[in-house]
């Protein structure tokens, strides 16, 4: 799936249907931190959150560069990048 202690940037589909972007060097602590609802404010009151999209960096400014680039994006490009990821792209 992914490889531990690495940089990365997600995105998380809420329990309404809204998308949370993140970055972290330990994926699976965050998502289990988000779902226990100890994660960001914004998933707090928004659990369970289930990975929908992924990408690893080496460094951490790659990661929250990229966090940045994906906020500013649309729900219907944040949607398709979740969509080409998922049939392999």
């Amino acid at each position: 799936m992914y490889a531990e202690n690495r940089n990365v940037t997600y995105m998380l589909r809420c329990s309404d249907g809204t998308l949370y972007t993140g970055w972290t060097n330990n994926l699976e602590k965050r998502l289990k931190a988000h779902n226990e609802g100890k994660g960001g404010k914004y998933t707090r009151v928004r659990t369970p959150v289930e990975l929908v999209y992924f990408e690893e960096y080496e460094t951490r400014q790659e990661a929250m560069k990229r966090e940045a680039q994906i906020k500013r994006l649309t729900r219907n490009d944040k949607e398709e990048l979740i969509r080409k990821k998922e049939n392999g792209g």
